[in-house]
């Protein structure tokens, strides 16, 4: 199967893989300021810029609003500047705290201040949490801050087939698409395809963002062998898939990934990714907080698996499913 070298997202064409900012300059589920700053977050930007990719995707609550300044910071130095227009994804949180319209326009506002930009290329409901505002107000209020210019393309996240097809259906009646819903994906929780997500978001004409595609890493191999010194820190700490258990029962997916990515001269987690890339509709966001990780996720653009190993990769990752 030949890949896209870019996909269509929103108005715009871009690589068909993202970069995922959640680590930056998070210090609560990450180790920002401790194992890495600003200075390697800058270099997985830059990495990532020369290699064609250029969706960065954050949230008003990563770091508490630090990696959208972040972002703001690094989209104004000279290397991003002299590269292709950037396209920038953030994310509302519907907080029970948050009931008005005005509340909403103010959200909005504060992250455009953060990333210092006057017009956000797509802007995500992060969770599908009502509380207090319903979710035609807050669907209407932010349909009117794209008539209004200051965004390009709406999206939700993490929201099931019937709180997509809603919203999906609430903003059609404004005339405003529903560009993507995103999404856990990745071989190790295929759940979208058997909870009827990826079904409708296909139906609807809606891009799947698919976050934490390489399960936390798991999928890069490196957890397989604790000798290597691959420990389990951060938000892994709390996580029960980086248990001795789990990773012995996943040792036969990262050991095909493995063989696979050997014939293609790619790692384990390059062929994750490519595997996700080749789902129709689909556009992977993994995190990078060093050029080195970056430059591995640029590795799994640019070429193809065969027919034959996607099947194969299929059949042993569906209890996933």
């Amino acid at each position: 199967m030949s890949l896209p070298s870019t996909v269509q997202l929103g108005n715009r064409s871009i690589a068909p893989l993202g970069v995922g900012t959640w680590a930056w300059g998070d210090k609560f589920f990450w180790t920002y300021g401790k194992e890495y700053g600003e200075e390697q977050v800058a270099e997985a930007f830059n990495t990532s810029l020369e290699a064609g990719i250029t969706l960065f995707d954050t949230a008003e609550v990563y770091g508490l609003g630090e990696s959208e300044r972040i972002v703001g910071r690094l989209m104004k130095t000279p290397i991003a500047q002299a590269r292709e227009t950037i396209y920038i994804a953030t994310k509302y949180m519907p907080v029970p705290w948050r009931f008005s319209a005005k509340q909403v326009t103010e959200a909005v506002s504060a992250s455009l201040d953060r990333l210092g930009v006057t017009f956000i290329d797509l802007y995500q409901i992060h969770q599908p949490f009502s509380f207090l505002m319903s979710q035609p107000t807050l669907l209407k209020t932010l349909a009117e801050e794209v008539k209004a210019g200051r965004i390009g393309a709406l999206g939700v996240s993490n929201y099931s087939a019937s709180q997509l097809r809603e919203a999906h259906g609430t903003l059609a009646s404004l005339g405003i698409p529903l560009a993507v819903n995103q999404m856990q994906y990745s071989l190790l929780y295929r759940k979208i395809e058997s909870n009827g997500v990826l079904d409708a978001a296909r139906e609807l004409g809606v891009t799947i963002l698919a976050y934490s595609p390489l399960a936390q890493g798991l999928l890069t191999g490196k957890y397989q062998n604790s000798t290597e010194g691959a420990a389990a820190t951060g938000a892994r700490k709390m996580d029960a898939r980086f248990k001795a258990e789990n990773l012995e029962k996943i040792k036969p997916v990262v050991d095909l990934l493995t063989s696979i990515g050997q014939k293609h001269d790619r790692t384990p987690a390059q062929v994750a990714l490519n595997w996700l890339i080749a789902q129709p509709g689909v556009i992977p966001i993994p995190g990078a907080k060093t050029a080195a990780q970056a430059a591995q996720n640029a590795g799994a653009i640019g070429w193809s698996l065969q027919d034959e190993e996607i099947e194969e990769i299929d059949r042993i990752t569906r209890a996933w499913r």
